[in-house]
């Protein structure tokens, strides 16, 4: 008899083909992405590019940072455009309204800054408590503000267009710290910061616990109305920061236009990016990615004469992958 061990009992794991595509395919096609434009596209390796296309994805990404927390849960958030056109009006309405001297800019412009991100939050609270205190699907009572978001940012500010030139609050948008725009300098910071809360914080996982399975984390002592409050808020706070975002580099604020389409933009990155969108998964640098995928995708065909109408073509298409690749991860 032979003391050597049957062939068979081959203890090595074996290669997962799909689960590792489904980990890493957005970081593949990020740097497929970026390989094909250091060949094949002109000047693409600059200082001057990379700014082009991060403060281009910088205001979605601060926005699919609040959205990743709320798909998070299960839940979803469109009002987040209309929220954007709320801060956008609103701010400018107490900083230009209330500066009467010099002296008093700098303090107007934070005030208007404050309130403005801190109204939009408030709505944000808003749609969390319309779905936890009257069990209201997300979908629809984001829905409301979606559509009652914008007019009351046109109500408050007549229709008219807003606007101004005023160094001390365009920073946010235009300004550079160290040389990189401010813009995505707070981008860096929220997915930082959020990425953080996910992993390391008890507040993440109970995000998590109620996305995967809410009656469960209920029973488990979550504050599931609390926690999907106070998602939806930080949702709302993001909008509102963005909001700022875009009325300070277009140096004017038009609550017809702001934020207008973000939602759609948002969740695709979200979507993109890995987070499960049934709930329960989430990856906020996987929405960072997705964003910046989106983006080169728009530039790449830019670059290379491919009309602009083709490009929502490629994002429908790369969020019906994204989502293939979750469902087939998960079997």
């Amino acid at each position: 008899m032979s003391d050597v061990a049957p062939s068979n009992l081959n203890t090595s794991p074996r290669f997962d083909t799909m689960r590792f595509l489904t980990k890493y395919s957005t970081l593949l096609a990020l740097l497929a992405l970026v390989l094909f434009n250091v060949i094949f596209t002109n000047h693409f390796i600059s200082i001057q590019t990379l700014n082009v296309n991060l403060t281009q994805v910088a205001t979605i990404v601060i926005v699919g940072v609040g959205m990743t927390l709320v798909i998070a849960t299960g839940g979803i958030d469109l009002s987040v455009g209309s929220l954007m056109a709320i801060s956008g009006a609103i701010a400018p309405l107490i900083f230009l309204g209330t500066a009467v001297h010099i002296g008093e800019i700098h303090v107007a412009v934070a005030v208007g800054m404050v309130l403005a991100i801190l109204v939009a939050g408030a709505f944000g609270w808003f749609n969390g408590w319309l779905i936890t205190r009257f069990h209201i699907q997300p979908i629809i009572a984001t829905l409301v503000l979606f559509i009652a978001g914008r007019g009351i940012a046109q109500v408050s500010t007549n229709g008219n267009l807003q606007p101004f030139k005023l160094g001390e609050f365009q920073w946010i948008g235009l300004g550079r710290w160290f040389g990189v725009p401010v813009q995505v300098v707070i981008m860096i910071a929220l997915v930082a910061l959020t990425a953080w809360i996910l992993k390391r914080s008890l507040f993440g996982r109970q995000i998590l616990a109620i996305g995967g399975n809410e009656r469960a984390a209920r029973l488990a002592g979550v504050p599931v109305a609390n926690v999907k409050r106070w998602v939806y808020c930080i949702s709302g706070l993001c909008s509102g920061i963005a909001g700022l975002v875009v009325i300070a580099i277009n140096s004017s604020s038009d609550a017809n236009l702001v934020g207008l389409g973000m939602e759609l933009d948002a969740i695709a990155a979200v979507a993109v990016g890995g987070t499960l969108l049934s709930g329960g998964r989430a990856t906020v640098t996987g929405t960072l990615i997705g964003a910046l995928i989106i983006q080169l995708v728009r530039y790449t065909l830019l670059a290379n004469g491919v009309p602009d109408d083709v490009a929502k073509l490629v994002k429908a298409a790369l969020i019906i992958i994204a989502v293939w690749l979750q469902r087939h991860g998960r079997t």
